[in-house]
């Protein structure tokens, strides 16, 4: 239903036999319906294998190979806007539920799209469209073939690349998130790659309690995108 009404390039909505005829179900049947999406109804079995797992809870939605922008698409979506640019680069994240977190999060907090490198990187998968809620719909995912040159086309173009991880120059109580930024996130294992973290401007920090070491990345995003949200609304007053 989230998808659908993002308006996501649905072709067919799938759904199993016997599965409860609740308000969501004939939402999402009564949106396809009036859309000319066709509506199929198969086996349980049949979506299981089609989703590749069985957390479809009955229903399915087919869409297309998702389109990836390029980071030139990214500065000129931000130029256009009313709000400087924002935008997350994820370094070493492997998990499309963590993409599809960080794409809504992005989405939610008035970003302007993500990158993600071309390789050794989670991808847009029916997990990332299901986790990102539709976001993913309205909400631009760059590939880049070289992280280290799509970053520094970014600080060509104004923006400060901030990297986060434990023990950086800043914190975020200290750091000022109203200009063009680039927030790049690392996996929670191996942090940020050293290419990475040396062509940021900047080392941020999550202040945390002593007993917890690290954030999982979409949360670490998320806290870092509210505060330079807060900043920026408080800076337009």
């Amino acid at each position: 239903v989230e998808c659908l009404h993002a308006n996501v390039p649905a072709s067919a909505l799938y759904v199993a036999e016997g599965t409860g005829n609740d308000d969501r179900l004939s939402e999402a049947v009564h949106i396809c319906s009036s859309r000319g999406i066709s509506v199929l109804e198969v086996s349980r079995q049949e979506l299981d294998r089609m989703t590749g797992n069985g957390l479809h809870q009955g229903i399915g939605l087919q869409i297309p190979p998702y389109k990836y922008a390029d980071v030139h698409d990214l500065i000129e979506r931000a130029a256009d806007s009313a709000t400087p640019g924002l935008v997350v680069a994820l370094d070493n994240i492997t998990d499309p539920r963590n993409l599809g977190a960080v794409i809504r999060s992005v989405a939610a907090f008035g970003g302007h799209g993500v990158v993600i490198p071309e390789r050794r990187s989670a991808s847009v998968t029916a997990v990332t469209w299901r986790t990102s809620a539709g976001t993913a719909a309205r909400l631009p995912v760059a590939k880049a073939t070289n992280m280290v040159r799509a970053l520094k086309q970014f600080q060509q173009n104004g923006y400060q690349v901030v990297g986060l991880d434990a023990g950086g120059e800043h914190t975020l109580d200290t750091y000022d998130g109203t200009t063009p930024t680039v927030v790049v996130v690392g996996s929670e294992g191996k942090g940020l790659s050293r290419l990475v973290g040396e062509t940021a401007d900047t080392i941020l920090s999550i202040p945390m309690a002593d007993k917890v070491e690290s954030l999982n990345a979409s949360v670490a995003a998320g806290v870092v995108l509210s505060e330079f949200a807060r900043q920026r609304r408080v800076a337009k007053k």
